[in-house]
Order: C-alpha cells, then structure tokens, then sequence
C-alpha cells in the first residue's frame, strides 16, 4: 500500500474508501492505544475487518495506517492552499509549511502517536519518504517545474526544514512552529541565490565537447 501513488485523481475503489474508513477509526483509536499493531487491529476490527482482510488491506499494519494519514494531510494542506500565483517564493515556502503544519493539527493527538511510532529507528526510513513526498507536493504547488539535480535539492532541504516543523508543531505548539520554520526558510533562499546564475549543465557540455574532438578531430 505505501508503494501506491500518492494523491491520485483515480476514481476511489473499494479498497481506498475501506482504508479511510479504518483510518478514521484509527484517528479516534490512537490517542488511548497508540500508534501500534492492536490499534490496527482494533480499527479494522471497528471496520468489520476480519485478520485475512487486515493483511490483504494493510499488509504493513500501522506503517502503512502512517502513510494513509501524511498523505490525507498532504491533501488537505494543498486543499487550503489555493493559489500560489502572485506570491514571492519565500511568502509560498512559508504558507505550504503552515498549512501542512495545520492540517495535521486538526488529528492533533492521533497525529502526535503517529509521529512517536515514525520517529523510531525502524520507521525512519518511512518517516523520511513520507517527508520527502511531501516536500515534493509543496514545491509543485509553490511552482518548482525543475527535472534536473535542483529537484532534489530543493526537496531535501525542505524535507529537513519539515521533519523538525512538524515535531515542533504537534508537541509545542504553532507559534514555536511557525518561528522555526521563518528561521529555516532562510536557507531556501540561500540556496536559491546561490543557485541562480549557476550553469550546472556546463561539465556535461565540456564532456560532450571534448569527446566531440577525439572521434572527430575538431579544434
């Protein structure tokens, strides 16, 4: 389930309506449970799930619950986006960031187990995938268009300004959030004005240049 394409405009089928549907119920299971395999098994049972459909529906139990949820937040965040237009590239930063923070506020205590259970050192690899694939969503929205290294750049400093923000939010609350993140965002803009001018495409040409001379014996 978590290798399935997030944010898809696929009409929904059974098996996606039946996973919100037991992600609802573990939305109200977690803050007493926990973000944990009973919790599963007690939304899917909520579900009238039996424990063969539970491993046919969510085959990685709580991770793959923890996937459904950052990404039911990713969409609600870019629901209350709106538009980016007209924005400065630091003013659309900051807004993605806030309403991702806020979308996942509104499952506060839900959203507060899943980030303990993610922050584990089993599910790190998860935690950072599901940071990435957000970080990827936000910069799509604010307008990034880039295919070539400055894709991944930008994702990977946005992914490390989130991963803390997120924390931040759910367990200290929105204003020492929204402090850190003006304080990182600086490094977005560091990066974008280090990068602006740059012509990273130039070893490639001189590469292509210089086997150009050899096969074909031009100065």
């Amino acid at each position: 389930m978590t290798d399935v394409p997030p944010l898809s405009n696929a009409e929904p089928d059974w098996a996606d309506n039946k996973e919100q549907a037991v992600l609802d119920a573990a939305i109200r299971l977690a803050p007493t449970l926990g973000w944990n395999a009973r919790m599963v098994r007690e939304a899917c049972a909520a579900e009238g799930l039996s424990a063969g459909d539970q491993e046919l529906l969510l085959p990685n139990g709580a991770r793959d619950l923890a996937a459904l949820l950052s990404r039911r937040h990713d969409s609600r965040a870019l629901e209350a986006l709106g538009s980016a237009e007209g924005l400065k590239i630091r003013e659309r930063i900051a807004q993605a960031v806030s309403a991702r923070m806020e979308a996942g506020a509104d499952d506060l205590e839900a959203t507060r187990k899943c980030s303990g259970f993610l922050a584990l050192p089993t599910n790190a690899d998860l935690g950072l995938s599901l940071a990435w694939e957000t970080a990827d969503h936000l910069w799509r929205w604010a307008g990034d268009t880039a295919t070539d290294w400055n894709h991944y750049s930008k994702r990977t400093i946005l992914s490390g300004i989130l991963i803390p923000a997120l924390t931040m939010r759910w367990f200290e609350g929105r204003d020492a959030a929204e402090a850190f993140v003006a304080r990182r965002i600086d490094n977005v803009m560091a990066f974008e004005k280090w990068k602006a001018g740059k012509d990273f495409d130039a070893p490639v040409r001189k590469a292509t240049e210089f086997l150009t001379r050899l096969r074909y014996g031009a100065t």
